[in-house]
């Protein structure tokens, strides 16, 4: 493929040993089919369904309690058999069907239909009859106009030739790309590669072979098991290792150990978690924007760099007039959607704006005219095309002769527009006032200042003129200002802000008069590298490009430089988003962070990519995103500060049980109660909390210090409210004991004979004799006391985690 496109037809036959004209026989496609194998990508490896369902069956939080749910069972076990009386937890799909419904080939100089797998493999002489894309990248014969848009990004249909004109073989105009479309035009050409040795190919593999980081709300919940079950683990084993110490049995030590960490694991939290994502998820959703993966709900409220293709996703393929310059003076135009109330409408009335399809320049010509003059298809039917020729890219400029609306006027009328400068150069008056003027210097001059102008504004200016076939009078018009809806400096590639003051190295050059050279590049807040220069950079060089600009565009990048800008953003420590439509952007958008795809122009496999979509292609739906996303970070820390709250009363209770020996205050299942329980609604209904009002004036969140669970939150829930709950706690367990007779002087070290079966004349602080059953049965009402009291703090805790 790195040679082909500077080869004539003839060696490239000869290489691939087909005919120009009748391709290949059958028994040759027969003999490539068997040694090469069907046109079709390999799909990418999958992980299967068992591994999915084991990694959540025993990850994170799970395997603490499937240790506990063990040792239960070998105590359990132990304790049955020892005892006379027993006690009673995909991209390239899109990229693999994005070539069609079936190709073309010519075998035996017969044009045959061949199915998409398996398609005609290498080589084949291939004919594009219009609307199926190639079997795999023809190296072409004759000139045809292809839509490369889902693989490059380019908006215009692209012109093919059979000659060389880029050593790039991307740019080169005689090779035509696997998944493309032709739109105009027929060609013929010799395939000389298929399937994943295609350019869509090398995509495929290339982004089906990144290896994608965790989300940043994963490596938070990550941080976060990893802190509580440390706490479990070394609370545990101290206990453990101290109740043997302390002369307790190793089977009453494992069960020591097994409250310990039933009572640390907050075991409603990653339900509470994935409750709030989706609520989230839910709400998103209704502002067109469709979360593929909970997690990065999250993660565009993290986003510190938005790396965004230009071309469909800030830009929309869509064009309004946004100012005129006639009469020497540049008029305002209306660029409201529906263009109901603008300028143009309030000047001439005018009937309703229709929907168009075709070039966006054209279309908002169209509606303009619409607007100011009436019905298009009426002056058509007045003025009869006779010639027309069209626009390309070497005279910049489209002509059409019309018949004049006077059935006497044997004169034609010839309209143009295109470039000013060549619209400019052909004319010889103007008209001001309604009045044809000389076009002398003066106004020549006018007229660049308005064209620089408007240009400086972003917009594309266009120039207009007409003139009268068999005469002599002419005139030249209107420079128009079809404006983008977003103000980029250009590109393919680029991380994006505030355009006020994004100087770039020739800016500042410009505006101190001296050499670029002498311009210190750190000094530019902007600047725009285009992938030819990319191409040979260092990482090093990427990165203090990436350190010492805010605002850059990179132009004419390949699919691999976008992915090295998203890793050197990465680098960095950035939280890198990423936004595209075309198979192109599928690298960059499956290793960044979150990739959001464009869900009307964009292309399946970007969506499939992607983790996020926004369903109406408005690309300030991010606003709302990184809003939401926000808000779920703060709204998951309330939630865990919540949760969290209500370890230390569980705790607590084993820890006295153990170290004082007095009777237990909590039982385990009044703690799962608690954890699974009445913590799981409140915990969750504080996913609805509405956002601060300072939220989208905050920075970034750092992802090194600003974590989901700090020292502060574990301060507040363990040090400050989860004593208090546990003093409640333990308030409502002394008062029911003292009630019955056990003060709490008694207690201290009461609690062999208050567990032992045998023992039925246990007495109290006032001498009453109590059995082993009346015993139980004042605990038990122990643990609902403890339980209550822990649930009617836990009530004013929520009020308190809300602010």
């Amino acid at each position: 493929m790195q040679r082909e496109h500077k080869m004539s037809i003839e060696e490239v036959c000869r290489k691939y040993n087909t005919d120009c004209v009748q391709g290949l026989t059958h028994s040759k496609a027969q003999e490539i089919l068997a040694r090469d194998g069907p046109n079709a990508l390999t799909p990418p490896p999958t992980t299967p369904e068992w591994v999915k369902f084991c990694r959540q069956l025993f990850g994170g939080f799970s395997i603490l309690l499937w240790i506990g749910a063990i040792l239960c069972f070998l105590a359990y076990g132990i304790q049955a058999g020892t005892e006379d009386e027993p006690a009673n937890d995909n991209v390239g799909r899109g990229t693999w069907g994005a070539a069609g419904p079936g190709e073309v080939g010519c075998n035996g100089g017969q044009l045959a239909s061949q199915p998409c797998s398996p398609p005609l493999p290498v080589p084949c002489a291939w004919p594009i009859p219009g609307a199926p894309g190639p079997p795999g990248p023809p190296r072409l014969m004759r000139p045809p106009q292809v839509d490369n848009s889902s693989l490059t990004g380019e908006s215009e249909p692209q012109t093919r030739s059979p000659d060389c004109t880029h050593d790039n073989p991307l740019e080169t105009r005689n090779i035509t790309f696997f998944s493309t479309n032709c739109v105009e035009g027929t060609a013929r050409g010799v395939v000389i590669a298929t399937g994943d040795r295609t350019v869509m190919g090398r995509i495929a593999t290339l982004a089906s072979g990144l290896e994608v980081g965790k989300t940043p709300i994963a490596v938070e919940i990550e941080h976060f098991i990893q802190l509580i079950t440390g706490v479990a683990v070394f609370l545990g084993i101290s206990f453990f290792i101290l109740s043997l110490i302390l002369g307790y049995t190793w089977l009453e030590a494992v069960i020591f150990l097994i409250g310990i960490i039933v009572a640390n694991v907050p075991e409603g939290l990653l339900a509470t978690v994935t409750v709030c994502l989706t609520l989230t998820a839910k709400r998103m959703a209704r502002k067109n924007c469709l979360v593929k993966n909970l997690e990065a709900v999250e993660t565009l409220g993290s986003t510190s760099t938005i790396c965004s293709d230009k071309t469909g996703t800030l830009t929309q393929n869509r064009m309004t007039v946004a100012h005129m310059w006639f009469d020497n003076q540049i008029h305002e135009a209306d660029t409201t959607e529906d263009q109901s109330g603008g300028w143009l409408a309030r000047v001439w009335g005018g009937p309703g704006v229709r929907d168009v399809a075709g070039d966006a320049s054209e279309s908002a010509l169209l509606k303009c005219i619409e607007l100011s003059s009436g019905s298009v298809k009426v002056m058509r039917e007045r003025n009869k095309k006779v010639a027309e020729i069209p626009f390309n890219s070497t005279n910049k400029y489209q002509l059409s002769i019309h018949e004049t609306e006077d059935p006497n006027d044997n004169r034609y009328l010839l309209v143009m527009k295109g470039a000013p400068e060549r619209i400019l150069d052909r004319c010889s008056t103007i008209l001001l006032q309604g009045k044809e003027q000389p076009l002398d210097e003066e106004m020549k001059e006018a007229f660049q200042n308005a064209y620089l102008e408007l240009g400086g504004l972003g917009e594309r200016v266009l120039g207009t003129g007409r003139g009268v076939l068999g005469g002599s009078r002419g005139s030249w018009g209107i420079p128009r200002g079809p404006g983008y809806r977003a103000r980029v400096l250009g590109g393919s590639q680029g991380v994006l802000g505030d355009p006020k003051g994004s100087w770039t190295v020739e800016d500042i050059a410009a505006r101190l008069n001296i050499p670029v050279s002498q311009v210190n590049p750190r000094d530019a807040k902007a600047c725009v590298i285009h992938g030819t220069d990319l191409k040979d950079m260092s990482s090093e060089q990427i990165d203090e490009i990436l350190q010492n600009h805010t605002e850059i565009v990179f132009a004419r990048t390949s699919p691999q430089q976008k992915l090295i800008i998203v890793e050197g953003c990465q680098r960095q420590g950035a939280i890198v988003a990423v936004t595209g439509d075309g198979v192109n952007d599928s690298p960059a958008l499956k290793k960044a962070d979150i990739g959001v795809a464009m869900g009307i122009a964009g292309s399946d496999v970007s969506k499939q990519a992607a983790d996020m979509i926004l369903l109406d292609d408005n690309f300030a739906s991010i606003v709302t995103g990184v809003e939401e996303g926000r808000l779920i970070f703060d709204n998951l820390k309330k939630s865990i500060a919540y949760t969290l709250t209500s370890n230390i009363p569980e705790i607590t209770p084993f820890l006295l049980f153990i170290m004082a020996n007095i009777p237990l205050p909590l039982g385990t299942i009044t703690i799962l109660c608690i954890d699974l329980g009445t913590d799981m609604v409140p915990a969750i209904s504080l996913a609805y909390e509405a956002a601060e009002s300072d939220i989208m004036k905050r920075q970034p969140r750092n992802p090194r210090s600003d974590k989901l669970v700090n020292e502060r939150l574990i301060s507040m829930a363990y040090g400050q409210i989860g004593m208090i709950q546990a003093l409640g706690g333990f308030f409502a367990y002394f008062v029911i004991l003292a009630e019955n007779g056990f003060l709490p002087s008694c207690l201290v070290g009461i609690r062999l004979n208050w567990d032992d079966r045998t023992v039925n004349d246990l007495e109290d602080s006032y001498g009453q004799q109590w059995t082993y059953e009346q015993r139980k049965v004042v605990e038990f009402t122990c643990h609902t006391a403890f339980f209550v009291s822990i649930v009617v703090v836990q009530w004013a805790d929520l009020i308190i985690c809300k602010t």
